[in-house]
């Protein structure tokens, strides 16, 4: 494996299509980061109720017109989480709807729009979230469940490449449900899910090149300043900030933050009980320093999401374009023969709803 390496030694890029991408944004002057960002809309009010964004807002004959040139769907996951008293409990959402939607703009200014579901945005937390005032906590099983009938709901109407986009610490949660659609359901398509935040997590490093003075961690320096980028005017009030640091019970160096930035043996969502439960040991719902934040800082990382994200889109439809999957027999038990009624466009001359064999727990 080769690597392109950077003026700071634990930054380095992959020498792939990806890496390379990230390595030009990385480079990028900040007045090509503020033309990139205009490019895709960024800042913008969020589109949750406007016609033709999402598909549950646009009507059925230009979705069906859509679908036919992307049948590519980001599917947004959030949750109901308090963020300090400086945000809102919808964060996670709205930071998530906000990135996908300048995606949609971009896409279908260049005639493939990408197909946006409604964000979940209620779902499962760690144990250490219990209790706090402004979690709305799902049990897993719930999450799950909600998750894998969005994915067949979709996939019965042709939305057959599916990505979920998380903004919230519930990913195993995610990626169970990922597996299990697939066990019980065996039906083809291109399915992934994404910490977005992970993906470019290096944009996220604290150094002078960034900008960032401390480890990205949740309703700190990073997300606020995500928030005050990305937001509405009044949806984070800075007046109200208050830093704090979660009280622990043993030596640090054993878990890592929220981008996995140290590479430390274990992923925050892997223990329990070396730090005291939020409500007791960050009372305000923060974590880190949220008084360091400003708007300027997030663009490049917010850059780094979009052009990723728009990567992702072409390279589906570069292998696969709308209508076409990975052969049947290669990646499911199933047969070509058995599954070719199910796999037309939907309501299309033969076409049968794949509900006929899944039928509903």
């Amino acid at each position: 494996m080769q690597w392109i390496t950077t003026e700071y030694p634990g930054i380095v890029f992959e020498a792939s299509r990806v890496g390379r991408l990230k390595k030009e944004i990385w480079d990028a002057p900040i007045d090509e980061i503020e033309r990139i960002l205009s490019e895709y809309g960024v800042p913008s009010p969020p589109e949750l109720g406007k016609p033709g964004t999402y598909i549950q807002t646009t009507p059925r004959r230009k979705l069906i017109e859509n679908r036919k040139k992307n049948d590519i769907v980001l599917i947004p996951v959030g949750c109901t989480e308090r963020h300090g008293d400086h945000s809102c409990s919808g964060h996670d959402t709205l930071q998530v709807t906000q990135i996908i939607e300048a995606v949609r703009r971009y896409t279908e200014k260049r005639g493939y729009p990408v197909n946006l579901a409604w964000p979940i945005n209620y779902g499962s937390h760690p144990y250490h979230h219990i209790g706090m005032p402004g979690n709305v906590i799902m049990p897993e099983t719930v999450t799950r469940e909600t998750l894998i009938h969005v994915m067949l709901g979709l996939w019965n109407d042709g939305f057959r490449k599916q990505i979920i986009i998380n903004n919230h610490g519930h990913l195993w949660v995610l990626e169970s449900a990922l597996h299990e659609f697939l066990y019980r359901y065996q039906l083809p398509g291109i399915y992934r899910v994404m910490d977005w935040h992970r993906a470019v997590r290096e944009f996220f490093t604290p150094c002078e090149k960034t900008g960032w003075e401390t480890d990205f961690i949740h309703a700190g320096e990073h997300e606020t300043s995500l928030g005050l980028l990305l937001f509405p005017e009044g949806m984070i009030d800075m007046t109200h900030v208050v830093d704090e640091e979660g009280k622990h019970f043993l030596p640090s160096g054993h878990f890592d933050t929220s981008v996995d930035s140290c590479r430390r043996p274990h992923r925050w969502s892997e223990g329990e009980g070396h730090m005291a439960i939020e409500l007791i040991g960050s009372p305000h719902g923060v974590v880190g320093k949220p008084s360091k934040a400003s708007p300027e800082k997030a663009k490049r990382a917010v850059v780094a999401i979009l052009r990723y994200l728009t990567l992702v889109i072409e390279e589906i439809l570069e292998a696969f374009p709308p209508g076409e999957l990975p052969p049947v027999d290669e990646i499911t038990l199933r047969s070509k023969e058995e599954m070719e009624q199910y796999l037309k466009w939907p309501e299309e001359p033969g076409w049968k709803s794949v509900y006929a064999i899944t039928g509903l727990p």
